[in-house]
């Protein structure tokens, strides 16, 4: 078999990312398109809630449909938890009459369930726990299992002949949510701050972000909009609350806003400053240039409009290491690379 045509009349093929986060799915966006590319037309995904597949893909044309896998939400149980939730899982695969699947994962229970689901081809990466549940390869050594699974990926697409993926692919955006974008905000040039994070440690903080957008506003940009979830509402009024009152205006929030249109925001956006988390990914997707603060967490670059800003002294820390990112310093890091700071 020529690994190159490895999906030819492949049917219904369903691409499988358990992972959960937003960054996850979208660090997966380049192999579910390669994928399609092969199978020669849409695919489905399998996926868990907490990854907003279906907000962030609601425009990608390589998809015809979200499955959701109900596991483990929020460390509670889901519909496909313990033995009744498999079979209700194996149910729901059998159900969707699917004749091709790609497993992006290590998992052994997610290769079973394919297997007891009669898909008739099941691919996966085939390391030891799982390979007996898949009939088809190419399959990677068992030394890929450490590695990150941008990585993983990367290798199994290699290994499967499917070359000419995209490096740092640029997310397909809904027309209604640049409308939404452009009807509040108008078409006056602005940055985006992603003030939102998922665990305290990473939060650089009201005052530094502040302070940053206080000399970007005084460098010549109108209007800096800060999006982040309902959680950071408080946090928005914070850091108006921190700038002298001229300052304050040039302050603009998308505070709750959908997925998509965070991503149509980030899309039309002069740069991007913000904490790691899921919305960095989303910006650098979207095509914004992105300047992420690694304070705390070891930095990724998995996008060539990613930039890595790192703490002076010493490498990321969770105690202190978001401290010592100063606005000077991500000032710097903006000027460094695009060469003026002003709009």
């Amino acid at each position: 078999m020529s690994t190159a045509r490895f999906l030819d009349k492949a049917g219904h093929v369903l691409v499988v990312q358990p992972l959960p986060g937003i960054g996850d799915m979208i660090w997966h966006l380049a192999p579910i398109r390669a994928i399609a590319a092969a199978a020669g037309g849409p695919v489905s995904l399998l996926a868990k809630p907490r990854s907003a597949a279906d907000q962030l893909f609601a425009a990608e044309a390589t998809l015809r449909g979200v499955l959701w896998l109900d596991r483990n939400p929020d460390r509670g149980r889901g519909r496909h938890d313990g033995p009744a939730g498999f079979l209700r899982l194996v149910a729901m695969l059998r159900a969707a009459r699917i004749d091709t699947a790609v497993l992006l994962h290590h998992s052994r229970m997610i290769a079973m369930a394919l297997a007891l689901a009669r898909i008739p081809a099941r691919y996966g990466y085939g390391y030891p726990d799982q390979r007996r549940f898949l009939n088809r390869g190419p399959f990677l050594p068992a030394a890929t299992e450490a590695l990150h699974p941008y990585a993983q990926w990367g290798a199994w697409l290699a290994a499967a002949g499917l070359d000419g993926w995209e490096a740092s692919p640029r997310l397909a955006i809904a027309a209604a949510a640049r409308a939404a974008v452009a009807a509040r905000l108008g078409s006056a040039p602005y940055l985006v701050f992603g003030i939102g994070t998922s665990e305290p440690y990473k939060q650089w903080g009201a005052a530094r972000f502040a302070a940053l957008a206080e000399a970007l506003l005084e460098a010549g940009w109108g209007r800096i909009v800060l999006t982040g979830g309902a959680a950071e509402a408080a946090l928005a009024a914070e850091i108006r609350a921190a700038l002298p009152a001229m300052a304050a205006c040039g302050i603009a929030e998308a505070i709750g806003w959908s997925l998509g249109e965070v991503a149509a925001l980030c899309a039309g956006a002069g740069f991007y400053v913000g904490n790691d988390t899921g919305v960095m990914n989303i910006a650098a997707a979207a095509g914004a240039e992105s300047f992420v603060l690694f304070g705390a967490s070891e930095a990724i670059a998995h996008s060539a409009r990613m930039i890595a800003v790192l703490p002076e002294g010493g490498a990321p820390a969770r105690e202190g290491g978001m401290a010592r990112i100063t606005p000077a310093a991500v000032l710097a890091a903006i000027a460094a690379r695009r060469g003026r700071i002003g709009v």
